[in-house]
C-alpha cells in the first residue's frame, strides 16, 4: 500500500505548516496555553473562516469540504508538531464526528454548517471518574420523563469542555450495563443543571473539564440515533478519535526528533559537538525508527478510516498503542539529549513530554489497546 500523500494533500500540509509557523510559534503556544481561554481566539477564528479546517470532514451538502480522513491525518500531524492550542481536535474528532456518525439529517443540518465555519465549538463527554474507556465506564444515567430525558452523573477529562458550545454526552438507561442501554445526547453548554469546572492538567496546551449533570433536561430530539442503542456509533467515534490522536502524536514525535538533532549539532561538550558522540547517534537513530514505525501505523489507520472499513477497530488500536509509546519515548529521549535544560520553561521538550503523557492515557493507553486487539483478533 502506498502511503504517500498526493499533490493536493502535500499542499494542505505545506499551507498548514506555514500558518502554524506564523501563528503557533513556541512563544505563541506559551502565551495561548496560559491565557484564560487556553487558546488564541483570533487564531481559532482564522482557522475556521479562512483555512476551513473544521469543515474538512463535513459533507458539502452541510457546508463542508467533504474530504476524507487521509486529509485530516495529514493535517493533524502538523498540528501535533506545533502543539496547536485550539478546540480543533475536540470539535472535529470528537463532537463533530459524533454528529457525522450518529446524527440525524435534521441534527446535521442544524449544527454542521456552523461547525464547518468554526462558529460552533463541540466536544464529547464520555469518560467518568473511573477513567475507563469501555462501555462499562459509562455510569451517568438518562431517565425518561414524559417526552424528555433527565441526565444525572459526572463526566471528567472532557477535552476543551470549558470552552464548548455544544456537548455530546454519553449516558445509559437506569439498570442497564455493558454495551446495552447507552445513548448520546446533544446538550448545550448553558443547559440548566449543568456545572462545568476546568480541571488542572499536566498538559496546559489542551484544557480539560469536569461536567456535573444534576438533572439536566433534554428533549427526545436531542438523542443522537435511537436512545439506548448508541454504543456501536460511540465506539466508532472513539476509534476515529484514536486515529486522530495518533496522527498528532506522530507530529509531536517528529518535532522531538528534529529538536534533538538540531540541538546535538550545536551543543559543544569536551571540545566536540555532542552529536558526534556515538551514544547520542544511537539514541537519535532509535528515535527515528520509533517515529517511522508510528507514522506507518497512523497513516494505515487513516486509510482504513477513510474507507470506513471493518478493520477500523484493529487499525485504530494498533495506531494508538504504537504512536503513544513512540511519542513518549521520543519526548523523554529529547529531554535526555538536551540535558537538564530540556525540562526548563524556555525549551520545548518539556511541552512535548507533557502532551505525550497526556495523550498516552487519553482514549486508552498502549496496554489497553493491545489487550483490545487480542480480543478482536483471537
Amino acid at each position: 500500500m502506498n502511503f504517500a500523500f498526493n499533490e493536493e494533500q502535500e499542499e494542505l500540509r505545506a499551507m498548514a505548516r506555514g500558518f502554524l509557523a506564523d501563528h503557533c510559534s513556541s512563544e505563541q503556544v506559551r502565551a495561548a496555553m496560559t491565557s484564560e481561554q487556553g487558546y488564541d481566539a483570533d487564531v481559532w477564528k482564522r482557522i475556521g473562516s479562512e483555512l476551513g479546517w473544521p469543515a474538512l470532514l463535513v459533507p458539502e451538502e452541510y457546508g463542508g469540504l467533504g474530504l476524507s480522513w487521509v486529509e485530516l491525518v495529514a493535517l493533524l500531524e502538523t498540528t501535533g508538531e506545533a502543539l496547536l492550542c485550539a478546540p480543533f481536535f475536540s470539535t472535529v474528532c470528537l463532537g463533530g464526528n459524533a454528529l457525522l456518525v450518529a446524527g440525524s439529517v435534521a441534527q446535521k443540518q442544524e449544527h454542521l454548517p456552523a461547525l464547518a465555519e468554526g462558529q460552533l465549538r463541540c466536544t464529547l463527554a464520555f469518560s467518568e471518574p473511573s477513567g475507563r474507556w469501555d462501555a462499562d465506564g459509562i455510569a451517568s444515567v438518562a431517565t425518561p420523563d414524559g417526552g424528555d430525558f433527565v441526565l444525572t452523573g459526572t463526566k471528567r477529562f472532557v477535552p476543551d469542555g470549558a470552552n464548548a458550545d455544544l456537548i455530546v454526552v454519553a449516558a445509559r438507561a437506569a439498570g442497564s450495563s455493558g454495551e446495552d442501554g447507552v445513548s448520546l445526547f446533544l446538550v448545550p453548554s448553558d443547559a440548566a443543571g449543568l456545572t462545568i469546572t476546568a480541571l488542572p492538567t499536566v498538559d496546559q496546551t489542551r484544557r480539560q473539564a469536569e461536567f456535573r449533570l444534576d438533572g439536566v433536561r433534554v428533549p427526545a430530539e436531542a438523542s443522537l440515533g435511537e436512545a439506548g442503542s448508541a454504543w456501536p456509533a460511540l465506539r466508532k467515534v472513539l476509534d476515529l478519535a484514536a486515529v486522530g490522536v495518533s496522527a498528532e502524536q506522530v507530529g509531536g514525535a517528529q518535532r522531538c526528533l528534529d529538536l534533538s538533532v538540531e540541538y546535538a549539532k550545536e551543543r559543544v561538550q569536551f571540545g566536540r559537538v555532542i552529536g558526534s558522540f556515538q551514544a547520542l547517534k544511537h539514541k537519535a537513530a532509535d528515535m527515528m525508527l520509533s517515529v517511522e514505525c508510528a507514522r506507518s501505523a497512523a497513516y494505515y489507520a487513516g486509510c482504513v478510516a477513510a474507507e470506513d472499513g471493518d478493520a477500523l477497530p484493529v487499525a485504530a488500536s494498533l495506531a494508538k498503542a504504537t504512536c503513544s509509546e513512540a511519542y513518549f519515548r521520543c519526548a523523554a529521549d529529547a529531554i535526555q539529549i538536551f540535558g537538564g535544560i530540556g525540562f526548563t520553561w524556555e525549551y520545548d521538550p518539556h511541552l512535548h513530554f507533557k502532551r505525550a503523557k497526556s495523550t498516552e492515557t487519553f482514549l486508552g493507553d498502549a496496554s489497553w489497546h493491545r489487550e483490545r486487539i487480542a480480543g478482536l483478533v483471537f
